[in-house]
């Protein structure tokens, strides 16, 4: 998350009547930035991680978890701290930005006021060597991270606080339910970070759609779950808020833990990556080629089968995101006919990339998305202004949504140095891949941003995934590889990663033949030094079927290769087929090894997902009654076992292992 702007911010109302003059003065600091930088080069690839954190409170004489709500007390202390001071600058949002020498890490407020968000000081290079330092630093920040916080508080890695929103107190401070922004029946607005921006936000979403958000996850059916089952947290005779009706219409369905409010979404962590391309050509063909990629992520990293006090028969945070943040009216989501809305729009604001955007001879038609939506006008401004037919169509992609959060001062001029509007719609248009032009006034290129990922437990799963995703883009840039698949298979593929273990038992959509035709089986010859944008010398391949071109492969077959001479390589053999072309020493490879074993035993199975291991947890627990409840007591124990996880790392079978074991070979000392 960036700096946070200062200002006055318009209700709905008044951003509804804006909203045409942010979209415009958008599309004119977005051509600003194309006519600057589309010919900008840089020497190499750079790259970064986000980590996020939840701050939990541990009250171990009543065996009790709460969400610690003191973020801005802990960014405080690290931006008073004198000893970090003498390094650098580690909160941008209250010191400044930090310096390209600072290697202090930097952290960052997010929408809970119980998260953290922390990035390297700087990007880290493509150099092998510097992958090496990614876990160490990781580590390093969650101590710093530590440090400045309360003797009975710690911050762990959980996508989600497993019982968030019960009926009991589960924050420290406690304030009760509900708010003018939410208008939870389960959260207090108080859970949210108090810039305007958040409330805003929120409240602006829930007034656009005109009823509060809806979320609605399958419980996970043990012997004793209730049967029927329906939410027994749900208060169907609250009357403080025109929105308690929701659930007097239906908004709770049976068979679901419903959720009502943004936090459940945006109170989620995840891991994600960006990368800095070389060019706009590169950056482009990273989004198209990663864009695949996203639910397979997804679904490896599975970690997240707990919402609101239940298992739940789900794996992962991505959908309850999306509709936590789903501003779509009842026309626009089809349940009415339209009358005041332009069209109906096929997915939330969070979801699943809609577009391919890369001038590669090999995207072909078929593989565009039938259903894409875009604004016409802003199209054809674009197309006028000398941007090419598939980034314009991105583009005005984006820009059918509205703008959620308007500042009055904003819109007193427009200053084509800035991208304050752009970034409006920009940066709330959540797909699992963006593409992010340069800044302005920065030394900074084209990005791309890797999404989906769920956040791991330790800081070595979360190194171990952040490198192997580098490691593939280098892989795609060296050999030339295609992994082009039907935009609404990948939309698809995003649904088959929340059902439960999906990584060991589900299919996914997946191209069989990665290879330019002159590369087929020859990955280790290719040249790593080889132009990234062979697109002008590339001949265009020949064209047959579309649907034979990809086939239902496992996890495991698109990790490690089906094992058959025309089947899918797999992603690791690519992987090490490019290590083997670049001088890399044996130690370097060996500690590289060790990261890529843990991805290839998550996908065979033998090691487990976050997601297992906590569902299994919860099941094995003396106080489970079966029933999918996870108690007071139960979260507290699993809470205290992540905490011996993160330390320990699963080493001697301690507790973990089933996710961790074996996860050093000889070369990084520990096993």
């Amino acid at each position: 998350m960036g700096l946070l702007s200062l200002g006055t911010a318009l209700s709905w109302s008044d951003a509804k009547i804006a909203a045409d003059q942010v979209r415009e003065w958008g599309i004119e600091q977005l051509l600003a930035v194309w006519r600057r930088a589309k010919g900008k080069e840089r020497d190499a690839l750079l790259w970064g991680d986000e980590i996020e954190y939840l701050v939990v409170a541990m009250d171990d004489d009543e065996k009790r978890a709460r969400l610690s709500l003191r973020q801005a007390d802990i960014l405080e202390a690290l931006a008073k701290d004198e000893e970090l001071a003498k390094q650098g600058s580690c909160v941008p949002d209250l010191q400044g930005n930090p310096k390209e020498s600072d290697q202090l890490p930097t952290f960052h407020p997010e929408f809970g006021r119980f998260m953290l968000e922390a990035t390297p000081g700087k990007p880290w290079g493509i150099g092998l060597k510097d992958l090496l330092k990614v876990e160490s630093d990781m580590k390093r920040r969650r101590i710093i991270a530590r440090d400045h916080m309360g003797p009975n508080e710690q911050p762990i890695t959980l996508t989600t606080f497993p019982r968030l929103g019960i009926k009991s107190d589960f924050t420290s401070p406690y304030y009760p339910p509900s708010g003018p922004a939410l208008r939870s029946q389960f959260v207090p607005d108080e859970i949210a970070n108090p810039h305007i921006r958040f409330p805003t936000l929120a409240a602006n979403i829930r007034e656009r759609r005109g009823r509060k958000v809806e979320i609605n996850v399958p419980v996970y059916k043990d012997q004793d779950t209730l049967t029927p089952f329906q939410d027994p947290t749900v208060n169907y005779d609250l009357h403080q808020w025109p929105e308690d009706d929701d659930v007097r219409n239906g908004a709770a369905k049976e068979g679901h833990v419903y959720m009502d409010a943004m936090a459940f979404g945006m109170g989620s962590c995840c891991l994600q990556i960006t990368f800095q391309a070389k060019n706009i050509t590169e950056g482009r063909t990273l989004y198209d080629q990663l864009s695949p990629l996203g639910p397979i992520l997804l679904a490896l990293t599975a970690a997240t089968p707990v919402y609101k006090g239940f298992l739940v028969d789900t794996d992962v945070r991505w959908n309850q995101i999306s509709r936590a943040v789903d501003d779509r009216t009842a026309e626009e989501l089809g349940e009415k006919s339209l009358q005041q809305a332009r069209w109906r729009i096929p997915k939330s604001r969070y979801a699943s990339n809609s577009t391919y955007i890369s001038r590669d001879p090999r995207l072909r038609p078929e593989y565009m998305d039938p259903n894409l939506l875009y604004d016409k006008a802003i199209k054809q401004k674009l197309l006028d202004s000398g941007m090419d037919d598939l980034l314009a169509t991105h583009f005005a992609h984006l820009f059918i949504r509205d703008p959620i959060v308007i500042f009055a001062e904003d819109l007193k001029s427009l200053d084509a140095t800035s991208t304050n509007h752009f970034e409006n719609l920009q940066s709330t248009n959540w797909q699992h891949m963006r593409f992010k032009p340069p800044p302005p006034n920065a030394d900074t290129g084209w990005r791309v941003e890797f999404r989906s990922m769920e956040i791991q437990i330790t800081d070595f799963e979360n190194a171990a995934f952040s490198i192997f995703i580098v490691l593939v883009t280098r892989a795609i840039l060296s050999f030339d590889l295609n992994f082009y698949i039907p935009i609404p298979r990948t939309t698809e593929n995003m649904e088959t990663a929340h059902v439960r273990d999906a990584v060991l038992n589900e299919k996914f959509w997946f191209r069989k033949d990665p290879f330019p035709h002159n590369l087929r089986n020859r990955p280790s010859s290719a040249n790593p030094s080889a132009p990234s944008s062979p697109d002008s010398s590339r001949p265009p391949s020949p064209f047959g079927p579309v649907d034979e071109e990809y086939t239902q492969l496992s996890i495991c077959e698109i990790i490690n290769g089906t094992g058959t001479p025309d089947g899918f390589p797999g992603l690791i053999p690519l992987v090490e087929s490019y290590l083997n072309s670049v001088n890399v020493n044996v130690e370097t490879r060996c500690e590289l090894a060790s990261y890529l074993d843990l991805i290839r035993r998550r996908a065979n199975g033998t090691l487990w997902t976050g997601a297992k291991w906590i569902r299994n947890f919860v099941r094995g627990h003396v106080e489970y009654r079966n029933d999918s409840v996870v108690s007071e007591r139960i979260q507290y124990d699993l809470i205290k076992a992540v905490e011996e996880i993160t330390a320990k790392e699963g080493r001697e079978n301690s507790v973990g292992w089933e996710m961790l074991k074996g996860k050093r070979g000889d070369c990084g000392g520990r096993s």
